[in-house]
């Protein structure tokens, strides 16, 4: 199996504020933590935590759709963690939920069932992070009618 490496560079700027620099010519991001121990001028790590989960839902939601050339745009999701103490008392993310809305009913997509039935198989963030945080994943259509 070939595989393929990501690198991703972060240089702290000031107490837990840090620049992060993901090459190729895309944007610096500053992440930050917020008050009291950071200011709080960037997303945490647990914003980009969230960010990075319902980005690949996302795509893969909108990738599984357009195989069957089928156009739910457009989409918007809402990714919520629930953080709270484990077992030893360290502050853990004990539980995600992705909501996704698609920009159509669903009555005007074609192949809906068989999309809702594997397109959280396709998303590589989502099912990594699910090997150690349940995440739950809602799916409506542009009524607010929940499909999944």
């Amino acid at each position: 199996m070939s595989g393929k490496t990501i690198r991703v560079e972060l240089s702290q700027r000031q107490d837990y504020r840090f620049d992060i620099v993901f090459g190729d010519d895309m944007p610096v991001l500053t992440s930050d933590e917020p008050a009291p121990l950071g200011t709080g001028l960037g997303p945490s790590p647990m914003h980009m935590l969230c960010a990075a989960v319902g980005n690949c839902l996302s795509d893969s939601l909108l990738f599984a759709f357009r195989k069957f050339k089928q156009v739910p745009e457009p989409i918007h999701c809402v990714v919520t963690a629930d953080v709270g103490r484990n077992d030893e008392n360290r502050l853990r993310v004990l539980h995600m939920n992705a909501q996704i809305r698609m920009g159509v009913l669903a009555a005007s997509l074609d192949q809906l069932d068989h999309v809702l039935a594997q397109f959280e198989e396709f998303c590589t963030v989502t099912q990594s992070v699910r090997q150690g945080i349940p995440i739950t994943v809602e799916v409506f259509d542009s009524a607010g009618q929940q499909l999944k």
